[in-house]
Order: structure tokens, then C-alpha cells, then sequence
């Protein structure tokens, strides 16, 4: 087994705030402070956490699966178990159920997001995680493959550094736990910035969010987000957007979007999806 050596959940800073969703855009810290994934251990249950790792996105994944495994048992977890689900029917077997209900916690590790849609999208396994996380019951983070099918619309590849255009990006449908949402990953790491953009024009009844590396968009029970991590959030916003050729263009011509509304967020930062606006800092109080 890999020996990795995280640091331990006592000996980090205490997050207190429970996160039911929490979206991470990859390559999260795991061996120093691992503020990201301490905060999804504190929100499952902390050291009464049961914890269920899902690495099916991966083509390694028992490699991977055994990395976390490793990582929330040394913070302390009760339990880790591996759903190592490799076809499509296991999601609706009794043994994978038993084990998800029991769990505090789950993890969606990295991989390929078409693959993980493909192995749970649509069965009783996701379904009985959407009705969990819907009466606060369960706790649910994806990185990287495990961020980008939250949405009811999917990037599922594409390029990066180019003018937005059709092809630009492809798009495919996700598991809809947060339908109005269109997320990326590996952000501004991956210079993909036009790449959801592109996608913001297929689809302009969506909210563009693009989350760096090390970066976790961490939901609260209140329709808002708050940022964890040491990257940027790009929020894109075409709820004013008076024009775009979308439909008229071609697929490798580029694309104009008018009046679209982009916020940047940083660490603290708190953001209302629902609502679409950035909320005030809070207040602190004065020594």
C-alpha cells in the first residue's frame, strides 16, 4: 500500500461548518495542511466518520482508492470502505447499497467524468445519494472527473487556450446534483477559461464555474457556496447576456458573447448560485 503521511485532522486548523457538496477542481493538497480534505472529513463525521471512496472515474482504481484510503484512516476516519464499482449493474446490487448506507461521507476521486457518469449515472446507487445529500444525510465530494458531473450539463473534454468556439469544448449530460450549475476544473492551471465560456454559450441558462486546482467550491444548506483552497473560483454569469452567434456560427469560428458578468473568488469568499451574487465579507469584530 502507499504510505502517504497527511496531516492529521487534530493537528489542523478545526473548520466547523458542515458542507453537504463540496467540489474540488483536482489536485487537492494531500500530504500538508489538507485544509480541503480535512473539511470533508470535519463535515462527515470527523473521527466517527464512515467514509466511502468511489474510484471509478480512474483507470488505476485501486491504486487511487487505496491513496484515500490511506489518507482519511490516518486523520482518524471509523471506517473507509472502497466501492470499487467496475460495471454499471454493481450500482443496483444489494452488497454496494449495504455499504452506502452506512456511509457519513463519500468521495468521487479523479479520473474520466464520462467513464464515472457511466458507471452510476441514472442508477439506485445515485439516486439514493442525491436523496441523502437532499435531507442532509450524507455528505458528497468529487475532485477533478468527481467536480465536473455535478452539473445537469457536462464538460467532457475539449481544448484550452483558444478563442471560444463549438469545438472548443464537448459537452455531454451529468448526474444533475446541482442542475443550474456548468463546472470546470483544473481551471486557470489548464487555461480553460475560453473553453467554458464556449460551453456557456451552448448552454446559456447555466452558471459557468470554473475551480482551480487545490480549490473547493464548499456548499452550504443555504444555496451558497464558500471557497477553501489556495486557487480562484471563476464564476460566469450570462444572466444578462444580450447576444451571442451561437447558433450561427460555425464550429471552429469564433464566438462573441455580450454583457457577460464574471466574478473572481478567493479563499473566504462566499457566493449565493441561486441568487447569483457574491455575498459581503463578514464582519469581524473589533479587539
Amino acid at each position: 500500500m502507499l504510505e502517504l503521511k497527511p496531516v492529521l485532522a487534530q493537528q489542523s486548523m478545526v473548520i466547523p461548518t458542515h458542507y453537504p457538496v463540496m467540489v474540488i477542481g483536482g489536485a487537492e493538497d494531500k500530504v500538508n495542511g489538507c485544509a480541503i480534505l480535512n473539511a470533508f472529513f470535519n463535515s462527515a463525521g470527523g473521527k466517527m466518520a464512515t467514509i466511502g471512496v468511489i474510484p471509478c472515474a480512474s483507470q488505476e482504481p485501486s491504486v487511487v482508492g487505496d491513496r484515500y484510503y490511506q489518507i482519511f484512516k490516518g486523520m482518524g476516519a471509523t471506517q473507509v470502505q472502497i466501492l470499487d464499482i467496475r460495471q454499471p449493474q454493481e450500482c443496483d446490487e444489494e452488497r454496494w447499497l449495504d455499504v452506502l448506507s452506512n456511509c457519513t461521507g463519500v468521495f468521487l476521486t479523479g479520473g474520466d467524468q464520462l467513464r464515472l457518469r457511466d458507471l452510476i449515472g441514472g442508477s439506485q446507487f445515485m439516486t439514493s445519494i442525491k436523496q441523502r445529500i437532499a435531507i442532509d444525510n450524507l455528505v458528497l465530494a468529487g475532485t477533478s472527473a468527481g467536480a465536473a458531473i455535478v452539473g445537469e450539463k457536462m464538460i467532457s473534454g475539449g481544448s484550452s487556450g483558444d478563442s471560444p468556439s463549438q469545438s472548443l469544448v464537448d459537452l455531454t449530460t451529468g448526474l444533475g446534483i446541482f442542475p443550474d450549475l456548468l463546472v470546470d476544473q483544473h481551471f486557470h492551471n489548464r487555461n480553460r477559461m475560453a473553453r467554458l465560456m464556449s460551453a456557456i454559450a451552448a448552454h446559456p441558462d447555466k452558471l459557468g464555474v470554473g475551480i482551480d486546482e487545490d480549490t473547493c467550491a464548499a456548499f452550504e444548506d443555504d444555496s451558497t457556496f464558500e471557497v477553501i483552497g489556495k486557487g480562484t473560483i471563476t464564476i460566469i454569469d450570462p444572466g444578462k447576456l444580450t447576444h451571442t452567434n451561437y447558433l450561427a456560427s460555425g464550429q471552429s469560428s469564433p464566438l462573441s458573447l455580450h454583457n457577460l458578468t464574471v466574478h473572481i473568488l478567493s479563499q473566504g469568499d462566499r457566493y449565493n448560485y441561486q441568487q447569483r451574487v457574491v455575498l459581503p465579507a463578514p464582519v469581524m469584530p473589533r479587539r
